[in-house]
């Protein structure tokens, strides 16, 4: 007889702890690549995998997307990867030493010894901002966090977008504090919020994510401009 699978959790776990586990496991495993640089490769490798298996086995506790206004997201994603860079580059050459997190940059073609790390990780750091990162960041900053400081009770009985001078305020820093270029993220979380509420949808917004991500890999890759990875 075929035995039953076993569930992952032994005991149920709230809608609120389902949103957290997958953010707290990735920035668990950032803190530990920021102390450790040897471990960035194959801790991003590592925290990609978990995150993204977290958010498939916990789905059920997600908020149905809605992906109307898609093309929207397309648009604003494009504008973020002009305004991130752009940004960032603007800030670097005027105020060349305003304070972000101390962080070393790491070039993986030069600390990866084997080719298949190298590419494995290359592969995982392109496809992971597209297809985890975005999904786990705005359910987690856009859905769960916006929608509790609404309804700290019940963040159910909050809208998806609905709008909340304090949740704007509150959400956009809170994003902004877990990323190293931190007055480029205010702006662009901000830019985020706008969409949330125009669309009252998540799904533009993690298209939005999902493309300002994969524009800025290919920008790294091409210019090598790691301080961005």
């Amino acid at each position: 007889m075929t035995q039953p699978i076993r569930p992952l959790f032994k005991r149920p776990i709230g809608d609120d702890t389902a949103y957290f586990i997958p953010m707290a496991a990735f920035l668990l495993l950032t803190y530990a690549a920021a102390h450790w640089p040897s471990f960035f490769v194959l801790g991003y490798i590592i925290k990609t995998i978990v995150a993204g298996w977290l958010l498939i086995v916990l789905r059920s506790h997600y908020t149905k997307i809605n992906w109307n206004y898609a093309w929207f997201g397309v648009i604003v994603g494009v504008v973020g990867i002009f305004q991130w860079v752009g940004m960032e580059k603007v800030l670097l050459h005027f105020w060349p030493h305003y304070w972000r997190p101390s962080v070393e940059v790491v070039d993986p073609f030069t600390q990866t010894s084997s080719p298949i790390l190298l590419w494995t990780f290359i592969a995982v750091r392109l496809a992971g901002p597209v297809l985890v990162v975005p999904f786990m960041e705005e359910y987690f900053w856009r859905d769960f966090l916006w929608r509790m400081v609404i309804a700290p009770n019940d963040f159910k009985l909050a809208g998806i977008g609905e709008w909340d001078w304090k949740a704007f305020t509150i959400v956009t820093l809170a994003f902004a504090s877990v990323h190293i270029q931190w007055i480029t993220a205010i702006v662009w979380g901000a830019m985020i919020a706008w969409l949330l509420i125009r669309t009252k949808s998540l799904g533009p917004c993690i298209i939005a994510h999902a493309v300002t991500n994969l524009l800025l890999g290919v920008y790294v890759l091409y210019t090598h401009d790691w301080a961005f990875w």
